[in-house]
Parts: structure tokens; sequence; C-alpha cells
């Protein structure tokens, strides 16, 4: 085989179907149609002699030797990029692509603000975001995300950890549930009403249980679901929620939904920025991570 004759384009690709293990989402994140990927992937399949990937009902799985390609193709192309880029990022100019994953807190408080300001300062920059699920940080590794918004505070050797907010939890109410109106809402009152929970990645709960375990008392949850389900559930019922505040500001702005200060001590709320630390000082993450930042600070 003739490795100069390896368009790096086709790397490119290569990459792309490897995390993606689809031609179509590939396509999307490299701007490309469905077809046009399918022959640069023909092509390198053609130069190496090696199927590359099988289609199968699970998606586009790769062969061995796409294994052994896919580690070293994306840090080899990651260290091009970053050697070609410019000392500076010009944001209102970039192109460039930012992928993060996000818990369901960062999605609902800290994200529609991010797109909001890319779409003004930085209006050709994509930002794809992913759920953090449970392997999110392994994915800072491989390079498949760049930044991660989660409740970590501390890193480790392998990346660095920045504190972005804090928050507490409120009880959310419909604006007619009769519970709305009274003074304060007792934690007889709190345990006696039925709950909904959301299901979510970042919340744990547990404390709610225990601070009425402690008063001899226990909740009914009659069902856990999404939290944009939940909204809409809690419309016009007699059941309350529990969220953390800024969700609920959020949501009850639009609304008719209010928020009540829960009837004991709430644990705080964390949300951090993770990054690798490999891309410390890279221009575009730090831009980034200071765009964040500015969002969070309520900067224009």
């Amino acid at each position: 085989m003739n490795r100069n004759a390896i368009d790096l384009n086709l790397l490119v690709v290569f990459d792309a179907v490897a995390q993606e293990r689809s031609l179509t989402r590939a396509g999307q994140r490299l701007g490309m149609s469905q077809p046009a990927v399918s022959h640069a992937l023909a092509r390198l399949r053609a130069t190496l002699k090696d199927d590359l990937f099988i289609r199968t009902p699970e998606g586009m799985l790769p062969t061995a030797r796409a294994e052994r390609m896919a580690g070293p193709t994306r840090d080899a192309l990651r260290d091009l990029r970053q050697t070609l880029e410019s000392a500076e990022f010009d944001a209102a100019r970039s192109s460039r692509r930012f992928t993060i994953a996000a818990n369901t807190y960062a999605t609902h408080v800290v994200i529609p603000a991010l797109a909001r300001r890319l779409t003004t300062h930085a209006p050709s920059v994509v930002l794809e975001v992913l759920p953090i699920g449970r392997h999110g940080l392994d994915r800072l590794d491989s390079g498949g995300i760049e930044l991660a918004l989660d409740a970590l505070t501390e890193g480790g050797d392998r990346f660095k950890c920045s504190g972005l907010l804090d928050d507490l939890y409120v009880v959310m109410l419909a604006r007619d549930n009769p519970a709305s109106t009274e003074p304060a809402l007792s934690i007889e009152r709190f345990a006696a009403l039925p709950h909904l929970a959301v299901n979510a990645d970042c919340d744990d709960m547990r404390f709610i249980d225990e601070a009425l375990a402690d008063r001899g008392l226990a909740r009914v949850v009659f069902a856990t679901v999404p939290i944009n389900a939940l909204i809409m559930m809690l419309v016009g019922s007699g059941a309350l929620a529990v969220l953390p505040r800024r969700v609920a500001a959020d949501i009850a702005a639009v609304l008719p939904l209010v928020m009540r200060p829960l009837p004991f001590a709430s644990p705080p709320v964390g949300l951090s920025m993770i990054w690798h630390r490999r891309f410390d000082n890279d221009p575009a993450q730090r831009w980034l991570r200071g765009t964040l930042r500015a969002v969070i600070n309520g900067n224009n």
C-alpha cells in the first residue's frame, strides 16, 4: 500500500463513522451527504484492502483493523487541527463544531442561554449537545466530546474541573393548587401531597425521604418521568415536584406554575465544567469556557 496515496479527508470521514457508527450521522457531523460519506469510505476500503465497517442492525460495526485505527487516527487528526489553528480563536468567523456532554440540569439551565449567545457572537459555530450518560468522561479521553457539564468537582490527573454555578432545590406547584397560596408549606402538607419525580441523571433526591423520615413522615411518588413530561403533568394538578431553583424559575416564567421553599434544608446543586488537561490552553476551548462563564454571569 502506498501510504502517500491516502487522502487525509478519507481519514476524517473514517473518524466520523467510527464515532457515530452511522453513515447518515457521520455525514451530518461533517456536513456531507450520505452518498458522499459512502463513496469516501469505499475509497478508503479500497486503499486499505479492508471492509473497515460492517453494516448490522446495531449500526456500522468496526472490523478489527478499524478498531486498531480508531484511537490513533482520532489523536492524529486532533493534533493536526491544533497545529494548524492560529494562536487566537476568532469566534465571529469560525465554523468550528463544539461537542458538549451535559447533564439534565445543564441542558435546561445553561445550554439555551449558550446557544442564544452563539447565535449573536459566533453565528457560524456549531454546537452539538449530547446527554452525559455513564461514560461522559471516557468520551473526553477519546475526543468524542470536548467539554462536559456535570457535578464533578475533582478531575484528578486526567481532567480539569471548574465550578460553574451553585443552586438549591425548591418546591414547584400549579398556580391553582390550593397549597400554592398557603403562607408557608409545612412539612406535613409537603408529605401529604402527591409527588412527581424527575427521571434525571444529575439528581439524587434521597435527601427528601431522609428529611421526611426524621419526622416520621413519608411521601407518595405516583410517577417518575422526564422533566418535560413532568412540567406538563404539574400544570392544573394537585401534585408537587422538587426541582433546582434555576430550572423552576425558568419554567415559572412561561407556565402557570409557582415556586415555594422546601420545608427543610436543601442540599446544594453544583455544576462544573470538565475538560481534558491536554486542551487546557487550546484557544477555542478557552473561548468556549469563557463564554459559558459569561452566560452564567449574565454578561452580553
